[in-house]
């Protein structure tokens, strides 16, 4: 199975750390974000990963290629001229993706117990054009899904700003969701990402899709997920890979 590491973002929350080191490589309890999301991944059979690169990209192409790529095929996406974002990065891995099976895709920040192969199977099961790992949890910008869990808006709520494709919507008729930094899509999607620009938002792009197509949710039970994109979450970070 595929699957893709988010590892380009400049980790600013992070400094002074990433003043010198990029995200990636951040250690909780010892060991590099990367290293621990890795592990992860081929504990749940993806055997085949994509990671794309910008902030000191070397130092984590040197650390993957010092661990003899973990014994896995594991390859980059060089995004060292220019961020493309989350749409972006998707859109110029799409080559790496190409045996016709969907793929997950997994921010290199975020720590959780969430089971990929349950999850995967989820997917393959509904089928839809992408899954969308999400929880309750506070945060400011919400996605927002009808009773049947499929994608139909975005909101805001520090600013009030509502996005939706559908006409006259109203977030109050729906159940607000904190996206949780893991997906997974139909390799179709690279068909609609044609004549897009380099860099573009993957859930801007989903909200200009949810009208024509099925973008749902997965809400996992009982889901524990440390987001380390602040210095002071480390520490929360490190006791909960001690648990």
């Amino acid at each position: 199975m595929k699957a893709m590491i988010f590892a380009a973002g400049l980790g600013t929350r992070l400094k002074p750390l990433t003043d010198t080191i990029p995200k990636a490589l951040v250690p909780i309890g010892g060991k590099p974000l990367l290293q621990h999301i890795i592990g992860k991944l081929k504990a749940a059979g993806f055997d085949e990963i994509i990671i794309n690169v910008h902030h000191f990209a070397e130092q984590i192409i040197d650390f993957v290629e010092a661990n003899r790529h973990f014994d896995i095929r594991i390859e980059f996406s060089d995004e060292r001229e220019k961020l493309l974002d989350t749409g972006g990065g998707i859109k110029k891995a799409s080559p790496f993706f190409n045996d016709h099976k969907p793929f997950l895709i997994h921010n290199v920040d975020i720590l959780s117990n969430l089971d990929l192969t349950r999850l995967y199977a989820d997917h393959l099961t509904r089928n839809p054009f992408a899954t969308l790992v999400c929880n309750e949890r506070e945060t400011s910008r919400y996605l927002l899904f009808d009773s049947n869990n499929r994608l139909k808006g975005w909101i805001n709520e520090k600013t009030g700003e509502v996005k939706s494709p559908f006409p006259n919507f109203d977030p109050r008729h729906y159940r607000k969701l904190a996206f949780a930094g893991i997906q997974i899509l139909q390799p179709s999607i690279f068909q609609y990402m044609n004549g897009l620009p380099d860099r573009f938002s993957i859930i801007e792009f989903y909200l200009s899709m949810c009208d024509q197509k099925e973008l749902t949710c997965y809400i996992p039970d009982n889901l524990k997920l440390i987001d380390v994109g602040k210095t002071d979450s480390l520490q929360e970070a490190a006791q909960f890979l001690n648990q």
